[in-house]
């Protein structure tokens, strides 16, 4: 693995960059996606609208979104979706997650 060579701060910046490109993808289909936080090498982000319950989720933040940060930002990132209510409890879903 190599070593992120970006600060969490930077990151963020490039990472929302990149989210406001496939943002369109996503609302044309009744959804969007809000940034969290980003602690390499997790970015953190909730699906919103439709694409909350919605079957392709998982692939929407696979082959999406994490797709996109992977080819633009760095290879490492990976990203995971923040359940509604869970915005404060991220260190619980990375410790129940991987």
């Amino acid at each position: 693995m190599a070593e992120i060579p970006f600060s969490n701060e930077d990151l963020k910046e490039a990472v929302a960059g990149v989210l406001d490109e496939v943002r369109p993808m996503l609302q044309m289909d009744g959804g969007d996606v809000t940034l969290i936080d980003v602690r390499k090498p997790i970015v953190f982000v909730q699906l919103q609208g439709g694409c909350v319950g919605c079957a392709s989720a998982g692939a929407t933040l696979k082959y999406g979104i994490e797709k996109a940060l992977k080819e633009k930002i760095h290879p490492e990132l990976v990203v995971m979706n923040v359940p509604h209510g869970y915005e404060d409890k991220l260190d619980e879903l990375v410790k129940y997650s991987f």
